[in-house]
């Protein structure tokens, strides 16, 4: 079934940023097709292997990966650890009730940490990160026994800055981005000259770069090897490149509140392009110049989308994941991973569903590198290589 992708970007891009009512029938989820699929015990709840919670959605178990609807996996992801760890995991209710919910929300220290999605090229996939957008791999891990890789890239250490996660599954060379992600967006200091280093590269360039409609930003698009599209800003210097995360959604407003009241985001800025028939709502926990924030887009008519089985979830701190799950309920968010310690590690981590079925994991915040991963693990740079003069000629001649 072909599917047409809605607008990608916040800015006005051509008439295919928006999608034809006729078409709307193909994008829905069918909740009656999906089957409620769980993982066995001894697959999805491993006390001995660290990070199989600490990716919760990251690596699905290979067996059920072959044959399956993306929309199975999309509720596989949502529930495959509910059921078997809750016994394990959970702790007695903190009584969060609506009246001190949103204070609570307020006052919790919050940062979204990372983003986790799936890739079917692992090496492939960090080679064109290095080498066209400039980041570093961070750290990279091999877990044979559980038929999974994962590294994680960013632009500077995870404990003050966004990063990327990617999962790679033996033997899955590709996946299902679906219509419900949007993008991924990169500060840059000329977007141009990125723009040739991708193509120089042999990498995918979606669109020329272009000043954004009503202003005087550039902005380009381009795909990385699995299809997953960035969009390339071009900004002055700043403490986070990796600076947007877009996902649509069925009712701006719905979700605008819930990540206000639930996430403790502030909303930036909104607009509504009604020659295009979409709107945006930027959301987050500080300027758009100095963190990562995350971009929601409503497409007139569209009240739900398929989301693939290739994005997973987005990572954010908080300072106690047992007044956050309760207060994620109390604002209409659905608990997919009852709140608790990881075994083995000083940290706890729950996950949930916001009303449009996109996951988040909430990391209580005193986790740090040293908590699961190798010494190696630490040796990255803090700055952006984007400020440096030389950065583009070398990778071009290279």
């Amino acid at each position: 079934m072909a599917r047409i992708l809605p607008p990608a970007s916040s800015s006005p891009p051509p008439s295919t940023s928006q999608l034809s009512p006729s078409l709307l029938p193909s994008l829905l989820l069918s909740s009656s097709s999906c089957s409620r699929l769980r993982v066995p015990l001894s697959r999805a709840y491993i006390p001995s292997r660290r990070i199989a919670l600490l990716h919760l959605g990251g690596a699905i178990p290979q067996s059920l990966l072959s044959g399956v609807k993306a929309s199975t996996l999309l509720r596989l992801e949502g529930n495959s650890i509910e059921g078997s760890t809750a016994a394990n995991m959970a702790q007695p209710s903190t009584n969060v009730t609506e009246n001190n919910a949103i204070d609570w929300v307020k006052n919790d220290n919050r940062r979204m940490l990372h983003v986790v999605y799936r890739v079917g090229d692992l090496d492939k996939t960090i080679k064109f990160y290095t080498e066209c957008l400039g980041m570093k791999l961070l750290r990279k891990r091999d877990i044979p026994e559980e038929r999974y890789s994962n590294a994680f890239l960013g632009y500077g250490p995870e404990e003050s800055n966004f990063a990327i996660e990617l999962t790679y599954n033996y033997g899955v060379d590709k996946y299902d981005i679906g219509t419900g992600f949007g993008h991924f967006g990169i500060a840059v200091k000329d977007v141009m000259k990125v723009v040739d280093l991708v193509k120089a590269k042999g990498g995918k360039v979606t669109g020329e770069p272009s000043p954004i409609k009503g202003g005087n930003t550039t902005i380009a698009f381009i795909e990385d090897p699995d299809g997953y599209k960035f969009k390339l800003l071009e900004r002055g210097p700043t403490p986070e490149p990796l600076c947007q995360l877009m996902l649509r959604v069925g009712d701006l407003d719905r979700s605008i509140t819930y990540h206000k009241k639930a996430y403790g985001m502030e909303l930036l800025r909104k607009r509504d392009y009604p020659e295009y028939k979409y709107t945006t709502a930027m959301m987050g926990y500080g300027p758009e110049d100095k963190n990562v924030v995350l971009e929601l887009t409503y497409n007139y008519g569209v009240k739900e989308y398929d989301k693939g089985n290739g994005y997973a979830q987005i990572a954010i701190g908080t300072n106690d994941v047992y007044k956050t799950a309760e207060a994620i309920k109390v604002f209409g968010g659905k608990i997919a991973l009852q709140p608790g310690p990881l075994p083995g590690i000083n940290t706890k981590i729950m996950a949930c569903l916001d009303p449009d079925g996109w996951k988040s994991v909430g990391y209580h915040q005193r986790y740090t590198n040293q908590d699961y991963l190798e010494p190696e693990a630490n040796q990255v740079l803090s700055q952006s290589p984007f400020n440096s003069p030389s950065f583009y000629s070398n990778r071009i001649k290279n």
